[in-house]
């Protein structure tokens, strides 16, 4: 029993520890990048927050981002050692640290759509077990958010790319996937991200190959000599595209990259990414078979960047405007892509179980939306002593999956501004121009930042749909986002994406 309890109290310092504390390596890939930003610029000004959002989710122990993501583990075991109790552990300490608001409850029933609470359902959390010869355990443990992991992409060569034409079955085929499908991500996965790339195997193995790469130490050589080229390449190359964090165009696209390579089907070629975010979380631990205690911590080597008492970019020359909802239309109208605001006062959360219902024929909102602001967003909440709601993590969800519906909802009931992250189509730009909106790109991923403005949650509908989907009652004060789609037809994402895609163009030519 002594064993079991340690084992658990062990594998929920690690959830803890990956959810609110980036490693080591991370920390110093993201300075690199803060260090390169132009100063003034919106991306210098996203990777403020990033940092401070960092300090604070480690000073609070909350959340650095409140998508938690769908926690994998990958567990090595001497022989002998008992993996079923293993998997009951990772199971008690993962619902503990949901019912903790370490993690946001995020296992959802695929056919009823009912959310369990737990982090526990069919499947999850993924769980996958190797034997070793080694005499000790080792738990390595990435959470990865839906947002970057809706971002992942796998290629069948040869393959037509857009900008970079033909890809073949061939080292250079393989530099190309890997250079579109950086580009492909934008904003939408919260960038400067990293990747990991699995060359080979099948559909299934590749991409499980793709992710055990972003288990690698950010600063590691490949040692395949034409992987370790490719890997320093890819990075170098993506930094030239223009689409800098958040996707608001800058230095700063892609932080790493982590190739691995296994043998392949003579008729099948599979070039297989996994995408990350900024919020690099993944952490290993060893433990004592004997004792069920923590021996070692990975990820443990060279500086710890903290972030604190650094000095904060100067933004002073971007119009900042006040906003308070409800918002009038010519209020709206006066906004234009690149204008700061800061949201005082009221706002809703609103995301795909929202949306899905209030499009439904003869459906109402259960609150009166005109003229406010919804914000695409999933909270990590929890209750106080008094039995109160509390937010706990609350940056923004990646908005394009409301691109079907999001126009028609704004017209329908009379919303003035949609917050997310990411940007939206073609559909919503033409809605925000018709009736008067504007979309507002909050900085992914900083959720203990944006939930520092929140000062109440004063109710909520809904609930039915589970924490995460139901409409949350904020009430908020000096909020931050960046007018990225106005009601003019202008939108920042279409233009980064154009600009961006022409110079993914230059590198079309063959390198290897």
């Amino acid at each position: 029993m002594a064993y079991l309890e340690a084992l658990e109290k062990s594998l929920y310092s690690l959830v803890t520890e990956t959810s609110t504390n980036l490693p080591k390596d991370v920390r110093r890939a993201i300075k690199a990048a803060k260090e390169a930003e132009n100063a003034g610029t919106r991306a210098a000004m996203s990777l403020d927050t990033i940092t401070t959002n960092i300090v604070m989710a480690e000073d609070n122990v909350s959340p650095i981002c409140q998508d938690t993501g769908l926690p994998t583990f990958k567990v090595y075991t001497p022989v002998g050692v008992n993996q079923i109790e293993i998997k009951k552990a990772i199971q008690t300490a993962i619902a503990a640290a949901t019912g903790d608001a370490k993690l946001r409850p995020n296992s959802v029933d695929s056919l009823t759509g009912k959310n369990s609470g737990t982090n526990i359902g069919a499947g999850l959390p993924v769980v996958k077990f190797e034997q070793w010869e080694n005499d000790y355990i080792t738990v390595k443990l990435i959470l990865k958010g839906g947002g970057c992991e809706n971002k992942n992409i796998q290629y069948s060569l040869p393959a037509e790319l857009e900008g970079l034409g033909r890809a073949g079955r061939d080292l250079d085929g393989i530099r190309k996937c890997i250079l579109h499908s950086v580009w492909q991500a934008q904003g939408q996965g919260c960038s400067a991200g990293f990747i990991g790339v699995g060359i080979g195997g099948d559909r299934s193995s590749g991409y499980d190959l793709a992710k055990e790469q972003l288990f690698r130490h950010v600063d590691d050589v490949n040692p395949i000599e034409d992987l370790a080229k490719l890997e320093q390449y890819i990075v170098e190359k993506s930094n030239t595209f223009g689409v800098g964090t958040m996707g608001f165009g800058g230095e700063a696209t892609l932080l790493g990259c982590k190739i691995g390579v296994m043998d392949r089907l003579p008729a099948s070629f599979f070039v297989s990414v996994a995408y990350n975010c900024w919020a690099y979380r993944r952490m290993a631990i060893d433990i004592d078979p004997a004792t069920g205690e923590i021996t070692n911590w990975h990820y443990q080597e060279g500086e710890k960047i903290t972030f604190r008492d650094e000095e904060k970019q100067d933004n002073s020359d971007n119009k900042v405007v006040e906003l308070v909802a409800p918002i009038t239309e010519e209020k709206i109208r006066s906004l234009k892509v690149g204008d700061v605001v800061k949201i005082s006062g009221r706002m809703y959360t609103g995301r795909d179980a929202i949306h899905h219902h209030l499009i439904g024929e003869g459906v109402e909102a259960p609150v009166d939306l005109n003229g406010q602001i919804i914000y695409h967003c999933g909270p990590v909440m929890a209750k106080d002593e008094a039995g109160n709601w509390v937010v706990k993590a609350a940056g923004p969800t990646t908005s394009i999956r409301e691109e079907p519906y999001q126009g028609d909802i704004m017209k329908k009931f009379g919303i003035r501004a949609v917050m997310g992250k990411g940007g939206m189509g073609p559909k919503t730009l033409k809605a925000l121009e018709e009736h008067g909106g504007v979309y507002l790109n909050a900085i992914g991923g900083a959720a203990q930042y944006y939930a520092d403005c929140i000062k109440s949650v004063d109710g909520v509908d809904l609930m039915e749909f589970g924490i995460p989907e139901a409409m949350w009652h904020l009430t908020v004060q000096d909020f931050t986002a960046v007018v990225t789609m106005d009601s003019h037809g202008n939108s920042l994402h279409a233009d980064v994406e154009k600009s961006s895609l022409d110079k993914l163009a230059m590198h079309a030519e063959r390198v290897f």
